[in-house]
């Protein structure tokens, strides 16, 4: 056997070709319908076009503003939510998700200062912490690990 003898098993398809005369079944019109803006060259319409009607895009209302790639939406806890922890005890999102204090594990944990007081001394570890929640901590000798981006990535 040699090259020039080589067959496909499954064999392949012609292309169709067009204007080569009327025994083709293909001849006079070439594919293209009758007259008009298609049997043309050139004679295509837009992506888009709809026959003169308001295309769907146009229809579609303008929306303000944007959505940043970027955003971290965070999941908020309260210093004074922190108490329902024992003395000493290490606090994080896992801890955090058994007592329902948060809804998913995966998502990041801001601590915030404005509602209530701390009053056991705990191991907190956040993703981010408020000025007001970092002070309160303090003055209850709390210890406050802030996660950071590479931490986050392994959860």
């Amino acid at each position: 056997m040699s090259l020039q003898e080589l067959r496909s098993k499954t064999g392949r398809k012609k292309k169709k070709r067009v204007g080569r005369g009327n025994g083709s079944g293909h001849g006079t019109f070439s594919c293209r319908g009758m007259n008009g803006q298609t049997a043309r060259s050139g004679g295509r319409r837009r992506p888009g076009f709809e026959g003169g009607q308001t295309p769907y895009i146009r229809r579609m209302p303008k929306l303000k503003g944007f959505r940043n790639i970027n955003h971290i939406e965070y999941q908020a806890i309260n210093v004074g939510d922190l108490n329902v922890f024992e003395d000493n005890a290490t606090v994080d999102s896992a801890a955090l998700y058994a007592k329902n204090l948060i809804s998913k594990k995966n998502k990041p944990v801001k601590l915030l200062g404005g509602k209530g007081e701390l009053e056991k001394t705990l191991t907190i570890i956040v993703h981010k912490a408020s000025a007001s929640a970092i002070k309160k901590a303090e003055a209850k000798k709390c210890k406050i690990e802030l996660l950071t981006k590479e931490k986050t990535k392994t959860d």
